[in-house]
C-alpha cells in the first residue's frame, strides 16, 4: 500500500478548512504554535538566517516576528504552488517552489521543518533530512511523529532510527519530547 500524495493530503484539507492551520492538517493554531516553540527553543540565539523546508503558508515567519527573532532572515520552500503563493502573499519574503527531495536547495545557516516529514515514507524522510542537513551551514531542526507502526497516511520514525541517522551524518543531536504524545523535535547540529 502506498502513502497518500502530498498534493491530495493538503488540497483536501485546504478545500475543507481554508488557509488555516487546520488546512495544513494541524489540530489547531495552538498545536502549531507549540511545535514552533520547540523549534525556536533549539535555534541558537545568534542565528542569522533560516530556510523553512515545507513552509506551508509561512506561519513560522510570523511566529519568529512575534517572539523576538525579527533579525532572522527567512526563506521558505514548498513543493505545492498554492502554498508558495499564499506564503508569498502573507510574508513578502523569499518563498520558492521546490521539492526538497529532488530540486537544488538554497544554502542556509539553519534548515527547519515543521510537519513536512509526517506524510513522507521512511526512505523519503531520511533523504529529506540528509539533504537539508548537508545544505545547511550549521544544522537542521525538525519535528516528526515518534513511533514504529505503519500508516498509509502518516509516517512514524523511532528515536533509534533518528539517532542512527544522526550518527551517520556526524551530527550532535538534541531532542525535545513529551510536549505532545508521539510528537518529537530534534536538532541535528553540525560539529565544528
Amino acid at each position: 500500500m502506498s502513502h497518500i500524495t502530498n498534493t491530495k493530503f493538503y488540497h483536501q484539507a485546504i478545500a475543507k478548512h481554508g488557509y488555516t492551520p487546520q488546512g495544513l492538517r494541524w489540530h489547531s493554531k495552538t498545536s502549531q504554535k507549540v511545535r514552533f516553540l520547540q523549534i525556536l527553543s533549539l535555534l541558537p540565539s545568534n542565528t542569522a538566517s533560516i530556510v523553512d523546508a515545507g513552509c506551508g503558508f509561512g506561519d513560522l515567519y510570523h511566529y519568529l516576528q512575534q517572539h523576538g527573532r525579527r533579525s532572522i532572515r527567512y526563506s521558505g520552500l514548498d513543493a505545492l504552488e498554492l502554498m508558495v503563493t499564499e506564503a508569498r502573499n502573507r510574508t513578502s519574503q523569499g518563498i520558492h517552489q521546490c521539492d526538497v527531495l529532488t530540486d537544488p536547495l538554497l544554502e542556509g545557516e539553519f534548515y527547519v521543518c515543521s510537519g513536512a516529514l509526517n506524510i513522507l515514507d521512511k526512505k523519503e524522510s531520511f533523504r529529506f533530512i540528509e539533504r537539508c542537513f548537508h545544505t545547511s551551514s550549521r544544522g537542521f531542526i525538525f519535528n516528526f511523529l515518534e513511533g514504529e507502526e505503519y500508516s498509509r497516511i502518516f509516517n512514524y520514525l523511532s528515536i533509534a532510527q533518528i539517532e542512527k541517522l544522526g550518527k551517520k551524518l556526524n551530527a550532535r543531536l538534541v531532542f525535545k519530547r513529551h510536549y505532545y504524545e508521539r510528537d518529537c523535535t530534534v536538532a541535528f547540529y553540525k560539529k565544528i
